[in-house]
């Protein structure tokens, strides 16, 4: 019976990938998270437990939660809500890490149906006594891509010994407190985070393939803030395998490799008879290796993730434009430097090592604490393999726990990465709901409980029990957190705006300042209206004061003078004002008529004595009558 060609294609891919894995074995690390037992007592202690690769792990945090082993479907390979089983927490109870057993189905499956019976977590018990391994996701088909994409929930896979002493707490009526912890799980040792990213170019491998172009599409933002700042070294890396030299010069290796079999990738559709081959993958991803070594030398290596995006978007394998002419002019595009680039990538047909592919292939093998790279797509951050969801969130929230604690950069603290402790019983910070200001303060690796500044008001205090404002201006802020009340339109308030900050009850009112203030009856107190014809009504805040008869109150006095003695009063200081106004008038006229007259008096004066002798400042007359008698 023959064997078809796309059957060949996939023993042949099989047979390559066994070579890989046989090439590497017994070097993949298994990435580890702490899973602390509180109680009961018998089983108290910290076990190891293993991060799966999908969902979404806690990076940075931890979760507590109490541990359920159902009573049916205990492997967990059927919706639980089905059979009318729920783990949703009650209103202030600890969420529910649901038990299950392995085997029957996918890792996955059980997160999924656990995930939609309201499980916080899912802890998978192994079923042989072995090493922990890492649960991956299968192979998206169809029907497991929906689930295996929407997983939000952490999970993780502990020792069989370890999950039959929490089965046999659970069936003796213990409750299991648990802390699943990831603090840990990403070394911290400074400010700045190196992370790298083993990805491929290839556009037509599945769900995969599909996951990781959204992720890069959508961490593209944040990578490009984190280099460009300085916080993070970013490398990307591209798995290749060789071709055993057996097969070098058979049509396979051919179609799939370059460079004499030495690097090669997956044929993308496994079907060597049409499409694209596994060697456009390998030269395209050596283009792209490329493309970050020449953005590197000119300082520039975030342009890595724009050439990606753009080729991705330009030059997809379905529309037939993954080839070097799209490549190129996405190239162009980006100002980057051809020339540099094609000389990078050598000749793909030589029989001799290139050297940007021979370092990938070394950077395969893990080295220290990093396991062998396996699974592609692998993200790892400081030296440890990332297991989850590759997801934006997720994937910002593990580089942000590479940080030492206080160092992370602004991007940590956005809505798409912080969990806001604040927003559950205002992280139990103290807070005034009436003004909204808060002393709780996010941070990536927690709460913290400090008085805030608001409006430039400093507020003092522990924090979490009590912050008063302080200084000038806190008047302003909820009334400085003094006593005020208003009453009749008439608004009175406790609080003194000064450097004390003390608060004191306003004339006419006595209390604490704080919570109350009462209003003190002058009437009664004889504070006020003390004359024989005062009679004292009292008023909220003040009082008010009447005279009998045709007496008139004086507040100032505290006294009562009858109304025509006011009125004669006022009449004669009607009568004197007149008469001063008078005084003044008359007094200005005088002036007025005296300069006047004065002016006028001397003006005739000099007159009539101009005609009898020159004065000085005029000119000198000639005697006419003088000269015509000579």
């Amino acid at each position: 019976m023959g064997v078809s060609k796309t059957s060949k294609a996939t023993i042949f891919l099989g047979f390559l990938w066994l070579n890989l894995f046989q090439s590497v074995v017994g070097r993949f690390v298994v990435e580890k998270n702490s899973l602390r037992v509180v109680s009961p007592d018998d089983i108290k202690g910290t076990y190891d437990s293993a991060i799966g690769n999908f969902g979404i792990p806690q990076y940075g945090g931890s979760i507590p939660g109490t541990v359920v082993y159902p009573k049916e479907n205990r492997k967990g390979c059927r919706n639980f809500e089905d059979s009318g089983t729920s783990f949703k927490s009650k209103s202030g109870a600890m969420p529910t890490f649901v038990l299950v057993d392995r085997g029957d189905c996918f890792f996955a499956l059980k997160v999924w149906n656990a995930q939609n019976a309201g499980a916080a977590a899912v802890l998978v018990a192994d079923d042989v006594d072995e090493r922990l391994i890492t649960m991956d996701s299968p192979e998206a088909d169809g029907s497991s891509a929906k689930y295996i994409e929407n997983i939000t929930i952490p999970s993780a896979l502990i020792e069989k010994s370890f999950a039959e002493k929490l089965k046999k707490a659970v069936s003796a009526g213990e409750m299991i407190n648990v802390n699943l912890d990831w603090r840990e799980a990403v070394p911290h040792p400074d400010d700045r985070v190196e992370y790298e990213l083993w990805t491929s170019s290839n556009d037509e491998c599945g769900f995969k393939c599909d996951m990781l172009m959204k992720y890069v599409k959508d961490f593209k933002g944040a990578a490009q803030i984190l280099e460009k700042g300085g916080y993070t070294q970013f490398t990307p890396h591209y798995i290749t395998w060789y071709c055993p030299q057996a097969f070098t010069v058979s049509k396979q290796c051919k179609s799939q490799c370059i460079n004499h079999g030495r690097y090669c990738a997956p044929d993308p559709e496994q079907d060597f008879s049409s499409g694209y081959e596994g060697k456009d993958v390998v030269v395209e991803n050596l283009r792209q290796l490329c493309v970050f070594k020449v953005a590197n030398e000119t300082k520039k290596p975030w342009v890595w993730w724009d050439y990606v995006t753009d080729f991705q978007i330009r030059c997809p394998m379905k529309e037939k434009k993954y080839n070097k002419e799209c490549a190129d002019a996405v190239i162009k595009s980006l100002g980057l430097d051809s020339r540099k680039i094609e000389k990078c990538m050598g000749d793909p047909n030589a029989d001799e090592d290139n050297p940007v592919l021979k370092e990938e292939q070394d950077a395969q093998i893990g080295k220290g604490t990093r396991g062998d790279v396996t699974i592609l797509p692998t993200l790892v951050v400081n030296n440890r393999q990332y297991r989850g969801k590759l997801e934006k969130g997720a994937v910002l929230k593990a580089i942000c726990a590479g940080f030492e604690e206080t160092t992370e950069p602004a991007v940590c603290l956005s809505d798409d990465v912080e969990t806001n402790e604040c927003l559950d019983n205002n992280g139990g910070c103290w807070q005034d709901k009436a003004a909204n200001i808060t002393a709780c303060k996010d941070t990536f690796r927690g709460r913290v409980c400090e008085c805030p500044v608001v409006d430039g008001v400093q507020f003092k205090g522990d924090g979490y029990s009590s912050c008063t404002a302080s200084g000038r201006g806190r008047c302003k802020l909820n009334n400085g957190g003094c006593w005020h009340d208003t009453r009749d339109g008439h608004t009175f308030s406790a609080c003194v705006d000064n450097e004390e900050g003390k608060c004191s009850c306003p004339p006419g009112f006595k209390g604490d300042g704080v919570k109350s203030c009462e209003d003190i009856d002058e009437c009664r107190e004889k504070k006020a209206c003390q004359c024989p014809e005062c009679s004292c009504k009292n008023t909220w805040g003040s009082y008010e004061c009447s005279c009998s008869g045709e007496l008139l109150y004086i507040r100032d006095h505290d006294t009562c003078i009858s109304k025509r003695a006011r009125e004669v009063k006022s009449a004669w200081a009607a009568v004197w004002a007149i008469l001063i106004g008078l005084a003044m008038a008359g007094g200005g006229a005088y002036l007025v008529y005296k300069y006047r007259l004065r002016s006028y008096m001397d003006s005739e004066i000099r007159a009539i004595m101009a005609q009898y002798m020159p004065l000085d400042s005029q000119s000198e007359v000639q005697n006419h009558v003088n000269e015509d008698h000579a």
